[in-house]
């Protein structure tokens, strides 16, 4: 990576944006806006629309008649195959300066920025962008007279609502699916992270996309975020954040058209070492990056550590060396490992949490405390927490920051038992060099994803998903499709 250039994005101007509606930059109807507050800094960064339920509506409506047109929903596979493949090479052509874009309004180290948040979304697009014409229909087993046929159909207009922590990674996974499938779009970005998604709006319009067929609406989730899931108009909604917000898209879906709901609703992930594992010392480099790179604020993040007792003492020390040797600060300084805190209340809920775990009874190893206070922003020390009992909030609940808690299991079934205490059940790891009891602990302990012997890095190929109160639905992978796809069943007698 190039410091100079990344340094002379940063010193750019950010201008003003408005929403993207039928193909067109324009403010919200009552001409407000909202600052966007830099967390490198704290500082005003630019202004965004302040979307309203009236704006909502005007995106549906273009969403709608584009549809309806059918100058996407009826083209071709292979022509919508086109777009996006040039899609994705205007934003790759881009990369740098998108990167940049976002760290600046979301606070995502630049290393993971260009990796996670870019690259992840060229790879993207291009995977659904391949997988479009290779989506076949059915032919029905039948009697002879019989033509049984089942076909794929885009479900029509899609609301797609995307947190702050990876707004293109998180983004491109609505997007890349639900376009190739052939539907429309309204995207409800972060209040906290819009400008890389209003960017990569507009790159789509550049690379062909029709006008209305994506279409971006920025503003508070209690507005814009409301219109769309009360919406009579909208036939899917998809989103990706606190199970709070969740069972309010579901109470709306119910109250309106009930219209679908696939969410995505965070974790609590366990990150399991046993003694017998084949590295220790690769195991707690891993772990630490699992937890505080991104500064924790990831909805796989391995935030639960459960080690083995005979090893207890001797991992945590190790972890806690990886952990203190990470570099936290300016997220474009290309030698920083974990960047900011997305934002002020979000760095507040975390040194709560602490404050509350200490007084549960859990001891304070490491960390803890706000850093770097003087430049404005919003930074906190790697933090890791002993003693957490299963049932200590810190264990229960979602703190979306670099907190880990760590508790001693036993053996195999204490490990599982603790495990699958919470609520939540999207991502784990398991550290062991026995095949057998790796595969007995992918299948009990309940979430949508194992790692074996590493934690993260799981690509496109593979789906994303939780269990209980993680959420329902899928991202990434062909599967991903089958939230934007109707079947239609052709019976016909010969």
């Amino acid at each position: 990576m190039d410091q100079g250039k990344i340094n002379a994005l940063r010193a750019q101007p950010v201008a003003p944006r408005g929403h993207l509606i039928n193909g067109e930059i324009c403010p919200s109807q009552t001409g407000e806006v909202a600052e966007v507050l830099s967390p490198i800094d704290g500082r005003v960064l630019t202004t965004t629309a302040a979307g309203t339920a009236e704006d909502a509506a005007r995106a549906i409506a273009a969403a709608r008649a584009a549809f309806e047109g059918g100058r996407w929903s009826r083209m071709g596979p292979a022509g919508r195959k086109k777009v996006m493949l040039r899609w994705a090479d205007l934003i790759e052509a881009q990369a740098l300066e998108l990167a940049v874009l976002g760290v600046r309004d979301n606070g995502t180290e630049i290393a993971m920025a260009i990796k996670a948040e870019v690259g992840s979304a060229v790879n993207t697009i291009r995977y659904y962008a391949e997988a479009i014409d290779k989506a076949y229909g059915q032919v029905a087993p039948t009697a002879p007279d019989i033509l049984g046929l089942v076909h794929r159909e885009p479900v029509g207009v899609v609301a797609a609502i995307v947190p702050w922590n990876f707004p293109l990674m998180i983004g491109t996974w609505k997007l890349g699916p639900a376009l190739a499938a052939g539907n429309s779009v309204v995207l409800k970005p972060a209040e906290t992270a819009s400008l890389s998604l209003l960017r990569i709006s507009e790159l789509a319009l550049e690379a062909g996309l029709p006008p209305g067929v994506l279409n971006v609406v920025t503003g508070a989730g209690r507005v814009v975020g409301e219109a769309l899931s009360m919406s009579m108009d909208v036939d899917v909604m998809v989103f990706t954040g606190s199970g709070g917000v969740g069972r309010r898209l579901l109470e709306n879906a119910s109250r309106s058209n009930m219209k679908r709901c696939y969410l995505e609703l965070g974790g609590k992930s366990p990150n399991i070492v046993f003694a017998d594992a084949p590295d220790l010392s690769k195991a707690a480099k891993v772990s630490a990056a699992g937890i505080f790179r991104n500064s924790g604020q990831v909805c796989v993040a391995g935030s639960r550590l459960l080690v083995q007792r005979s090893i207890h003492d001797e991992f945590v020390a190790e972890l806690a060396k990886h952990a203190g040797a990470m570099k936290v600060g300016d997220p474009l300084d290309v030698a920083t490992d974990a960047g900011a805190i997305n934002n002020l209340t979000q760095l507040e809920q975390n040194l709560r949490f602490v404050e509350l775990a200490r007084s549960e009874g859990a001891q304070l190893f490491q960390g803890g405390q706000r850093i770097l206070e003087d430049t404005g922003g919003y930074y906190m020390e790697p933090t890791v927490l002993t003693g957490v009992k299963p049932d200590d909030s810190v264990a229960q609940q979602e703190v979306f920051g670099p907190v880990l808690a760590v508790t001693p299991f036993e053996d195999e079934a204490d490990a599982i038992a603790i495990a699958n205490s919470t609520d939540y059940g999207l991502a784990a790891g398991v550290w062991t060099a026995d095949l057998s009891r790796a595969h007995r602990m992918v299948r009990a302990v309940r979430a949508g994803v194992v790692h074996v012997n590493t934690y993260g890095g799981p690509d496109i190929t593979v789906p994303l998903g939780g269990v209980k109160q993680s959420g329902n639905g899928h991202d990434k992978s062909l599967h991903a499709l089958e939230k934007f796809h109707d079947l239609k069943t052709a019976w016909i007698q010969l």
